[in-house]
């Protein structure tokens, strides 16, 4: 299976774990990149990944998510078919740096889309039929393929 993590999914294992809903996410989020570091699902990252995590003002943070990225199969590197899909999905709402991760994800064949963001998630849900991946948490994901 082909994922892709944004990068609130990879900055999650560097916020504070106190509240309990930060620390499920950052428990799935480690979870996924066990999975990843085991074989049995492949990481596509992306340039535009690497540039979003780059503009990262805390520099121990930076270093830290940067040093995920080693863990990627694949990065890819966003053509013009993706460029025009990105201004497309940002047409519809999407913000954007999401529509060109999405759209990123898309051109890297990526099955599943994993974010913390609950508004990105809603609006993925809702143009589920327009996109060619979906969008989901990465608990609601890592339990789904525990079963």
């Amino acid at each position: 299976m082909r994922i892709y993590l944004d990068a609130c999914c990879l900055n999650r294992l560097t916020d504070d774990q106190s509240q309990q809903r930060i620390f499920k996410e950052a428990e799935a989020v480690a979870c996924v990149l066990g999975l990843i570091q085991e074989e049995q699902v492949h990481w596509v990252s992306s340039t535009a990944l690497e540039i979003e995590i780059s503009r990262n003002p805390d520099a121990d943070r930076k270093r830290d998510v940067t040093a995920l990225l080693t863990f990627a199969n694949e990065t890819v590197a966003p053509d013009s078919a993706t460029a025009d899909r990105a201004a497309f999905l940002h047409r519809l709402g999407f913000s954007v740096f999401d529509a060109l991760h999405l759209a990123s994800a898309e051109q890297g064949q990526v099955e599943v889309f994993l974010t913390i963001d609950d508004d990105l998630i809603r609006r993925g849900r809702r143009y589920g039929k327009v996109l060619r991946v979906r969008v989901q948490n990465p608990i609601s994901w890592y339990e789904e393929m525990r079963r």
